[in-house]
């Protein structure tokens, strides 16, 4: 568990600064806010979300593979073929990102999940430290979330760690203020979310905050119709974020931890 941990986070400060970098080399889209201020904030709520994670969960989604398998639990375990390890891991990684995908049309379709998740939209500029802007009692329901479906489907705790760096880098990546060239993000978005692809869903328009719901593969936001192409201002002029929570301190971790609950 300790490795697996390290490993995780290894992943996730080495995604981060290296987005970091890019977007200070070449940026995307001329920011609006202070962004030290920003990031002492967005960063500031990592070491929330972590410390709350650690008290209130018992489990994490690689205990719970590990125990789905000592119980053959789930669909994998259920079936009497014999699945590779490169089959089960594609079917692994296609089961579990739908699932994320899914997981977060609803929040934006439910009201009172959408009150949590909108802290999340309320980010008046998109960069890489949008990736980890998340309410902790989001959080705290996604992790329920994803064990169950980590049990039901019986996949492998490799699988589930690969899955899980993957995600958090693809998080950091396509909320990240990079820059890429139009035929590198054409391509790419074929099957990864891209920045560009991404900040369409931060638009301030609904129909645009409401569509490119994916977070790592793209392909679930084509079949299922919810994909745009390009914000309707252009990725300059699109205004980020939410009609409501539009002053600076707004941006306070606080502020943000109480937005929910509050309708302005």
């Amino acid at each position: 568990m300790e490795t697996t941990e390290t490993v995780r986070l290894i992943a996730f400060v080495s995604v981060l600064l290296i987005c970091s970098i890019f977007e200070f080399l070449f940026p995307r889209k001329v920011l609006t806010q202070n962004k030290v201020y920003r990031w002492f904030n967005n960063l500031g709520l990592i070491a929330f979300n972590s410390i709350t994670l650690t008290i209130m969960m018992p489990i994490v989604a690689f205990e719970a593979a590990s125990f789905a398998a000592d119980l053959n639990f789930g669909l994998l375990h259920w079936t009497s073929l014999s699945w590779p390890l490169w089959l089960e891991m594609c079917f692994g990684i296609l089961a579990l990102d739908l699932a994320i995908y899914t997981q977060h049309v609803i929040f934006h379709r439910i009201p009172l999940l959408w009150r949590l998740h909108r802290m999340h939209h309320a980010d008046q500029d998109i960069d890489v430290t949008t990736g980890i802007r998340f309410h902790p009692i989001e959080i705290l329901l996604s992790m329920w979330i994803k064990i169950v479906v980590v049990m039901l489907l019986g996949v492998s705790p490799l699988i589930v760690i690969i899955f899980e760096i993957l995600l958090n880098a693809s998080a950091l990546f396509n909320h990240s203020n990079i820059y890429l060239p139009k035929t590198i993000d054409r391509y790419l978005r074929f099957l990864i979310v891209t920045p560009d692809m991404h900040r369409v869903h931060h638009s301030i328009i609904p129909k645009e905050t409401h569509s490119n719901f994916g977070f790592f593969l793209s392909i679930w936001d084509r079949i299922f119709n919810t994909y745009l192409c390009q914000p309707s201002l252009g990725h300059q002029h699109v205004s980020i974020g939410l009609p409501i929570f539009r002053s600076k301190i707004e941006q306070r971790i606080d502020k943000m931890l109480s937005q929910p609950f509050r309708n302005k």
